[in-house]
């Protein structure tokens, strides 16, 4: 039977053994608190050796196990700093440490209290829901510390108590509720409307006081012919007086327009049986000896409420026609009502949470805290917010053990493979949900249960990384293939690196006893890496070479002469062995400093300056090969050039706007943007003219606008 909880009506010893010797408990959990006590500063601050007892005391009467004593025993002192969780861990090991770390966590509750804003915060909610999955016993010790935190502001000033009471009242008690905490969820409400209404508090207090005496001598008669008459058929069963809570007498009277003497429930009685069906059984005995009230019958255990709670509720007439509220239910739908979800693994063979607890545990606890969380942020800036970051962006997935991974929404079973590490990833060769096979491209949904098949070597697809057939959907896996193909595809890299540096060294004259002190400037070990980087596209040759030639004299290895560059015109094109000549862009190509480059001589217009790798001017040199001519960026150049990007990303609320951020950071001036939908795969593609001032310029935009979250290609167009 779960205690009813007194120690806060009691004047109580600080005294570390005092207090302990009256909780009755086990020589395990005695010495577990004790190894505790020793790690705390041996000058123990009075008020949190106070604090630290009574959140243990709490957690006895709810027959918590070792682990969660000790850590609440810990709690006060690790949140103020006094205490680490090195020591701990070399105290207690994993399991404390880890449930120390979830109660630090469940101070993000706090936050959704307040007004505020931010990705950071919305990632603090939604580690603290997983905390809060992971282990539920960190719950309840965060509730235990509220309930401390309520007592403790009795005789502070109303502004504190008010404060307190709030977030009691918005936060805390509802999340009791919602997990069926019924031992703390009690106390959490009527500390909280004692102090934001204590007027109809001390109103209702009073009434009850009043009669008190008269009521509990009632109520003992009526148990003892209710225990009588169960007797006589043979039901076996506790039968005892319910205490009534002021808060729900008052919430009663409020839903009902009742007046206090109108209350049917204000005496109120519990029997507890062995078996369901004795539960029916009971009912039927006091409904044969009492007369009823059918509009206050409730059957609880064939509709169990939301949160679980499970309990037959009738309301007879006793002696003298007063009625009488009794519940009725198993000794085990007491222990859920009481205790919520940590019944769940307290009373099931001394299950602990990540090893006993099942996957329908955890997804239970999952649903409940979301529902939680979207109630309590109702009506506040962050709802919006979290309901779309923490909810409706987000799926929470499960392993066969119970692990819980949070995956952004649109996540695949490949996405999932990659999040528990790479080479799951790599070697996924199928998956399972609830055991049957499904296919790469199925949407997961928050609650499933995934299985990944393996095999034994990796062997990712490159099919994968197209977005079109939507095998994947998060940056993370993507990322994760790319870098395995990169790898594989080394040695031909390599081949290809080197021959396009040969071909540039032979072109300036250059060995490759030159690039030794640049090699490290780019951030490589030796040659050969320098070379993969090149063959695969991730260094421009250009830019490596630009780097020898311009390096200071003092610097470099070797000064390198080269020709005095003209001025240039005013797209800083400078025509070899001639100087500044009328020149344009071509706009099939598009070149900008940095680029090779080559001239074509046209008719009235100039110069038409192509990149050297441009179709278009491959095709016409091929008609008039002697109109191709040298050109050459200037060294003084301040215009500024026209190139097309393209970006393709998945289509999400906020794209536009942070595609604009990284656009003014880069101080990118926009000619025009187009922006069109593929509803079929949910992609957003953009297609806009910016100005730029030479290519590393270009570089660094690409390179930020792949960084956005959703964007999957950024490029330039030809």
């Amino acid at each position: 039977m779960v205690a009813t909880r007194q120690s806060h009506q009691q004047q109580q010893s600080d005294d570390f053994s005092t207090r302990l010797s009256q909780l009755s408990l086990s020589a395990d959990k005695l010495a577990y608190l004790q190894r505790a006590h020793d790690l705390c500063p041996a000058e123990l601050d009075a008020t949190r050796l106070h604090n630290a007892i009574e959140m243990v005391e709490i957690l006895a009467e709810l027959n918590f196990d070792s682990e969660s004593l000790a850590t609440a025993y810990l709690t006060p002192y690790f949140l103020n700093k006094q205490i680490d969780l090195e020591n701990v861990q070399a105290e207690f090991g994993d399991n404390v440490t880890l449930l120390l770390s979830g109660v630090e966590q469940m101070a993000t509750i706090s936050t959704l209290a307040h007004q505020g804003k931010g990705n950071v915060q919305i990632d603090n909610v939604r580690r603290m829901l997983l905390a809060m999955v992971e282990d539920v016993r960190a719950v309840v010790i965060k509730l235990a510390e509220q309930i401390c935190h309520l007592r403790a502001v009795k005789n502070s000033d109303e502004e504190e108590r008010v404060i307190a009471a709030k977030a009691t009242a918005n936060i805390f008690a509802p999340l009791a509720n919602r997990l069926g905490i019924g031992q703390l969820k009690w106390e959490l409400e009527d500390l909280s409307f004692r102090y934001l209404h204590p007027k109809t508090y001390k109103s209702i207090a009073k009434q009850l006081a009043d009669k008190r005496l008269d009521r509990e001598a009632y109520m003992e008669n009526m148990v003892h012919s209710v225990t009588t008459k169960l007797a006589e058929a043979g039901v076996k069963a506790q039968v005892y007086g319910r205490p009534k809570h002021i808060f729900s007498i008052y919430k009663k009277m409020s839903q009902k327009s009742y007046e206090f003497d109108q209350l049917f429930d204000i005496r109120a009685m519990r029997v507890v049986v062995d078996e369901l069906q004795d539960c029916y059984a009971a009912l039927g005995i006091v409904h044969t000896n009492w007369r009823h009230l059918p509009k206050e019958f409730d059957d609880y255990v064939a509709t169990p409420k939301q949160n679980g709670y499970q309990s037959i509720h009738t309301v007879v007439f006793g002696p003298e026609g007063k009625t009488i509220e009794i519940q009725i239910r198993t000794e085990e739908m007491h222990q859920d009502a009481e205790l919520g979800v940590a019944a769940h693994w307290m009373y099931k063979e001394g299950a602990l949470p990540g090893r006993g607890s099942g996957y329908e545990q955890k997804i239970s606890w999952l649903r409940k805290l979301l529902q939680w969380q979207e109630e309590v942020v109702d009506g506040s800036d962050l709802a919006d917010e979290l309901k779309n970051q923490v909810v409706e962006d987000r799926v929470y997935v499960f392993t066969p053990k119970g692990d819980i991974f949070d995956l952004p929404l649109g996540a695949t079973p490949l996405d999932f493979a990659y999040y528990i590490h790479s080479n799951v990833g790599h070697r996924c060769i199928g998956a399972k949900i609830f055991g049957k096979i499904v296919p790469f491209t199925h949407k997961l949904v928050t609650g499933d249960q995934i299985e990944i098949l393996t095999q034994k070597n990796p062997s990712p697809s490159r099919d994968w990384l197209n977005p079109s057939l939507g095998y994947i959907h998060s940056s993370r896996a993507r990322s994760k293939i790319h870098h395995w193909f990169k790898q594989q595809d080394r040695d031909k890299n390599l081949i290809a690196g080197k021959e396009i540096l040969d071909v540039q060294l032979h072109k300036l004259g250059l060995t490759y006893k030159h690039l030794e002190p640049a090699i490290s400037r780019f951030n490589f070990k030796e040659l050969d890496d320098l070379m993969v980087a090149i063959g695969a596209g991730d260094v421009r040759i250009n830019q490596f070479l630009n780097y020898i030639i311009d390096k200071p004299e003092e610097e470099a290895t070797v000064k390198i002469s080269s020709p005095r560059k003209h001025r240039g015109d005013k797209n800083g094109i400078v025509v070899d062995g001639v100087g500044s000549l009328m020149s344009h862009v071509a706009k099939c190509c598009q070149p900008v400093p940095g680029d090779d480059i080559v001239g074509y001589i046209t008719q009235g217009r100039g110069i038409a300056v192509h990149r050297s790798d441009c179709d278009s001017f491959m095709h016409i040199c091929k008609q008039k090969p002697e109109r191709e001519i040298a050109v050459s960026w200037s060294s003084e150049i301040q215009a500024a050039y026209t190139i097309t990007v393209r970006i393709e990303a998945n289509d999400r609320q906020g794209l536009i706007r942070d595609i604009s951020s990284v656009l003014a950071n880069e101080k990118v001036n926009v000619l025009n943007m187009n922006v069109q939908t593929d509803d079929a795969r949910d992609v957003a593609i953009f297609e806009m003219k910016i100005e730029v001032s030479d290519l590393s310029a270009m570089n660094r935009l690409l390179t930020k606008l792949h960084q956005i979250e959703g964007v999957f290609d950024a490029k330039r167009q030809h």
